[in-house]
């Protein structure tokens, strides 16, 4: 049932326009649907607001997409749901799938090419920012930096799958909650001025009474979304083909990469580099510039990875017909789950979001992520430093060094640190 109050054709409005000025990451796309829906609308209440961005914060996968999916499902029921997650995303497609073309056929132009030389130390930086961000904010306890260490060493050293390292902390922060609870910080009391007689409360109560029946239909539909487009390319190409690969990387990175976008690039990077060898570090660091510069979630770093892999390795299309296809289908596996969680879960958030054991197992595998993000900017900052081409790239270390302090002391704007070391980076190349 629609919410009368807030038409859908006035919500579609909202989310198209959001869609297009998500700037920012998710911190600050969080910030903005927070003064648009809740300051300026008023479409929702500070507390639910408040309670649906802590249950996104669970799941794996883009948490401010997930929000928007989730704030559209409770003003506008299913399709609030989908036209709200969509629109975040769709823009975003589109110019980045312009920007990976740009950069698979053009990226030998010198100009070019020095272009991205520069977003290199932007992304070191823009990186290491991350570390310390993330860091601050879930490591508050010795347990937990002995976790996030613990993650470091075994994806550094040793090579452990991404997932394992996931899962492994969070069966650890399961337990550890209720045989040491002194491990986990302190929980705060709810101290939410909820109002259950709210239009939004309205809604999650009437979708929260449709039991196992609504969640059994959900999980079949999105299933077969999901696999659909998989099962059609395994009967067209084969069983063995990249496609596949790519089906399933990105299906499983978007149901065990915990801790946002930063957290998914360091299982992405482990597998299309040095598993798959689709594409190089230095590939990857530029894709997360072009991610960094475009509206949307930061998560579409995988559809750039994505169309890389199907540009360089689909045997028998043209590349940039393989590279289309390989983006794509990156792009609908990625948040196909993340619409999937949102519709089966979101009626059960109140139960989860008290549940203490479900908070420390979050709290263990927010840690190891800390440690999976450092194994991202160790990577990331070597072979800027120490390319490929030999030697000791000193511009990489005074720009990443500059960008870096420019955004935590001086507090630079990722857009303006992105188009700045972009433009310096061809300065120095071109001109210098």
């Amino acid at each position: 049932m629609q919410n009368d109050s807030i038409p859908l054709r006035e919500s579609f409005r909202y989310w198209l326009k959001l869609g297009f000025i998500s700037f920012g990451g998710p911190t600050g796309q969080i910030a903005m649907m927070h003064k648009d829906l809740v300051e300026k609308k008023k479409w929702i209440a500070e507390d639910h607001f408040l309670q649906a961005l802590n249950f996104c914060m669970l799941l794996p996968g883009p948490e401010a997409q997930q929000l928007a999916t989730y704030i559209g499902w409770l003003l506008n029921g299913r399709w609030g749901g989908v036209i709200a997650g969509g629109l975040f995303v769709l823009p975003s497609i589109f110019i980045l799938w312009l920007f990976a073309w740009l950069y698979a056929s053009l990226g030998s132009v010198p100009s070019v090419a020095a272009l991205f030389y520069g977003l290199k130390p932007a992304v070191v930086a823009i990186v290491l920012e991350a570390v310390l961000r993330i860091g601050k904010k879930s490591l508050k306890t010795g347990f937990l930096y002995s976790l996030a260490a613990a993650a470091f060493v075994g994806i550094y050293v040793f090579n452990f799958p991404f997932p394992v390292i996931v899962l492994s902390a969070g069966l650890i922060g399961y337990f550890s909650g209720t045989l040491a609870p002194g491990f986990f910080p302190k929980v705060t009391g709810n101290k939410s001025s909820y109002q259950p007689d709210s239009l939004v409360a309205e809604k999650a109560v009437e979708n929260r009474s449709k039991g196992w029946q609504r969640f059994i239909k959900v999980l079949a539909v999105f299933i077969v979304f999901w696999s659909l487009p998989i099962i059609l390319l395994g009967l067209w190409r084969g069983w063995n083909d990249t496609f596949i690969d790519i089906g399933i990387l990105f299906s499983k990175a978007a149901v065990v990469t915990f801790g946002g976008a930063y957290a998914v690039l360091g299982y992405v990077s482990q597998q299309a580099v040095s598993h798959y060898q689709w594409i190089m570090p230095e590939q990857m660091m530029d894709g997360l510039g072009l991610a960094e510069t475009t509206p949307g979630p930061l998560i579409m770093v995988n559809q750039f990875v994505g169309y890389l892999a199907g540009y360089y390795h689909a045997q028998g299309l043209s590349p940039a017909l393989g590279g289309a296809i390989g983006g794509l289908l990156t792009t609908w596996v990625t948040f196909i789950p993340s619409f999937m969680m949102i519709f089966l879960l979101a009626p059960y958030i109140e139960t989860l979001r008290k549940n203490r054991k479900l908070g420390t197992a979050l709290s263990a595998i927010t840690a190891s992520v800390v440690g999976v993000v450092l194994n991202l900017a160790v990577i990331f900052t070597y072979h800027t430093l120490v390319p490929d081409a030999g030697g000791f790239d000193w511009y990489a270390l005074v720009a990443s060094i500059v960008a870096f302090v420019g955004m935590q002391r001086l507090k630079w704007g990722m857009v303006p640190v992105i188009a700045g070391s972009a433009v310096a980076g061809y300065v120095w190349q071109i001109l210098i």
